[in-house]
């Protein structure tokens, strides 16, 4: 694809919205993303390719620089991809209606690494957000790429997982690569585009509409060679993403959880169904003849000391409030809140509301 002839084609895409398929039809037609644009309206409606489009195409045209958004885009730091580029990951030309544009803040060429997502619960209990942060930390350190949609709750600490790992992560967004949702992991976004890539097919400015987040789930599992699903409740959306991996011939991968907890219902009725049952990342792996990458020691962890190890043996993946710990470890509170903040600025543990604490990881 010509260079000229991308932000031509993003312009369209933005007014219309359309898929692969179209998109290359389209083209077609018309001979480049340049002749769809300045093409009159008897044109555009002589194709039959865009149906209730070509009025908003037309007035768009009247307020829309195409070349001029496209540089600004590039000086905003995003880049697009579209489906005729060589850049274009592979294996998302291979799913059903993949997306004709992919915009990106990042190293797109991750897209490329062999892929696992991780979905689940927005309103994850703080034993999936364990869980889910162990698992992704331990399968990007076995060299996987962890895919997710960077919402709330079990998407949020996949991508924190991989990172604390210093793997790689792919960032899925229901909103315009320019808008990020929710705007508290706006540090989260950075980071990400910092050392992985954050990804959307939505025109820049698009808002996290709830219909996006169905749409984009395709590109969560299209990009994975196995959806790992961590709370879920019996009509949870991240089962929408299991309908498309399995539809795409990808994995899939439950974990359990207590039998009181409807963010384990789905998952539950997963395992029925046939999902491999995920203890550990090494019930992952196994699936890919894989096995974890042994963990060198960290300078955190050779920093530790005897205190630290008393409060760590108190925690684990169920909150425990501060008053146990004070009564727990015999420490002064002045002292233990300075030892609790180290330990959560090398995310060892998290501190949750009401002064609630739980560890994260071993060390």
């Amino acid at each position: 694809m010509l260079r000229d002839e991308i932000p031509y084609i993003l312009a369209v895409h933005s007014v219309t919205f359309a898929g692969s398929r179209k998109m290359r039809k389209l083209i077609d037609y018309f001979g480049g993303g340049k002749k769809i644009w300045e093409a009159d309206a008897s044109e555009l409606q002589a194709s039959l390719l865009l149906s209730g489009k070509v009025e908003e195409l037309m007035a768009a045209r009247r307020k829309y620089d195409p070349r001029r958004e496209y540089e600004n885009m590039i000086r905003r730091g995003y880049r697009a991809t579209t489906i005729f580029d060589d850049e274009y990951p592979e294996v998302l030309k291979t799913i059903y209606n993949p997306p004709a544009v992919l915009y990106s803040r990042g190293q797109i060429e991750k897209l490329n690494h062999k892929g696992l997502a991780i979905v689940g619960a927005r309103k994850a209990s703080s034993y999936g957000r364990n869980v889910a942060r162990g698992l992704a930390r331990d399968l990007a350190r076995a060299g996987y790429c962890i895919i997710s949609g960077m919402a709330r709750g079990i998407d949020t600490e996949a991508h924190r997982g991989a990172l604390e790992a210093d793997g790689c992560t792919v960032a899925v967004l229901g909103s315009g690569i320019d808008v990020i949702y929710p705007r508290e992991n706006t540090g989260l976004y950075d980071r990400i585009a910092a050392s992985g890539v954050v990804i959307s097919e939505f025109p820049l400015h698009s808002p996290p509409e709830s219909k996006n987040f169905p749409i984009r789930n395709r590109i969560i599992s299209g990009l994975s060679r196995g959806v790992v699903v961590v709370e879920a409740r019996a009509r949870s959306g991240a089962l929408i993403t299991v309908d498309f991996a399995l539809e795409q011939g990808r994995d899939v991968f439950a974990v359990p959880g207590p039998i009181t907890s409807k963010n384990s219902e789905g998952t539950h009725n997963l395992i029925k169904q046939g999902a491999k049952l995920v203890g550990s990342a090494e019930d992952v792996l196994e699936e890919y003849q894989l096995t974890l990458r042994p963990q060198t020691i960290t300078q955190s962890s050779s920093r530790l000391g005897k205190e630290d190890g008393q409060i760590l043996e108190l925690l684990g993946p169920e909150p425990i409030h501060l008053d146990q710990l004070v009564s727990g470890t015999g420490l002064k509170p002045g002292v233990l809140a300075s030892l609790l903040l180290r330990l959560e600025m090398e995310g060892i543990i998290e501190a949750l509301p009401g002064n609630y604490f739980i560890k994260l990881r071993d060390v």
